[in-house]
């Protein structure tokens, strides 16, 4: 009976964490903000896991080269799943599609965007950031982080904006339009890795952030269109932790 119990509270932290991640709940989104007496800076009040000290995002000054873990991307294609939760624009992903990190399947859950970037690379923070959340099959969680400076626009991002809903909460599926988050990576691998949080409540830590070194682009009307003007945590410290370049 113990063992049966264990196993059904782990089934259920698994599928509280996948939920959190999908969308934002009401009662959460009530909970707090960016700005203001819910903001960033007193998270840690309502959600103690964000005052802990392997937080993110962070500021990339310096990486160690440690070749030899390469990510490999096995994206298919989806319906258009997208959804305004409050705090961002988030697209729910069709299952099939995964990413192998350290010789583990971590399957894509969403993706979602913040503007500017969260996550800064020898100081210098981007326009617009896109953040491809994955849970490998016990529970653990796998971010891939892709940065967008101003220029030429993105066909995704186009496909994403024409359908998103301006309405907090409403899921809109769009069947006939199909999309694949391969079109969200740059030609180039290249990657730093390091071990942080959710950038958002409840802020929970042990997340495997992999953030590509190459920036795509989007265009100056794409990123005008996002509703959300400022949906960036602030930089957290480092803390000691080690950063890798791959």
């Amino acid at each position: 009976m113990r063992q049966v119990s264990i196993v059904t509270a782990m089934a259920a932290l698994i599928v509280s964490v996948t939920v959190a991640w999908r969308v934002v709940g009401a009662e959460e989104s009530a909970h707090w903000e960016y700005k203001g007496i819910t903001g960033a800076a007193n998270w840690a009040k309502e959600f103690p896991a964000c005052g802990g000290r392997s937080q993110s995002p962070i500021d990339i000054r310096t990486a160690t080269v440690a070749p030899g873990h390469p990510i490999q991307f096995h994206y298919a294609d989806s319906r258009l799943r997208v959804i305004n939760n409050g705090h961002t624009v988030m697209v729910n992903y069709d299952p099939g599609s995964f990413i192998t990190l350290d010789g583990a399947q971590y399957q894509l859950l969403q993706f979602h965007f913040h503007r500017p970037s969260e996550e800064r690379i020898h100081g210098r923070a981007y326009a617009f950031v896109a953040h491809l959340v994955h849970q490998s099959s016990d529970g653990r969680l796998a971010v891939v982080a892709v940065l967008f400076q101003q220029g030429t626009g993105n066909p995704l991002i186009d496909t994403i904006w024409h359908h998103f809903p301006n309405t907090v909460g409403q899921e809109v599926t769009v069947s006939d339009a199909k999309i694949n988050a391969a079109q969200l990576l740059p030609d180039s691998h290249l990657y730093y890795r390091y071990s942080g949080s959710l950038t958002t409540p409840p802020c929970t830590e042990g997340v495997k952030w992999n953030i590509m070194a190459a920036p795509l682009t989007l265009s100056a009307q794409q990123l005008a269109t996002f509703p959300f003007k400022n949906n960036a945590r602030p930089l957290q410290p480092l803390n000691g932790r080690s950063i890798e370049e791959d």
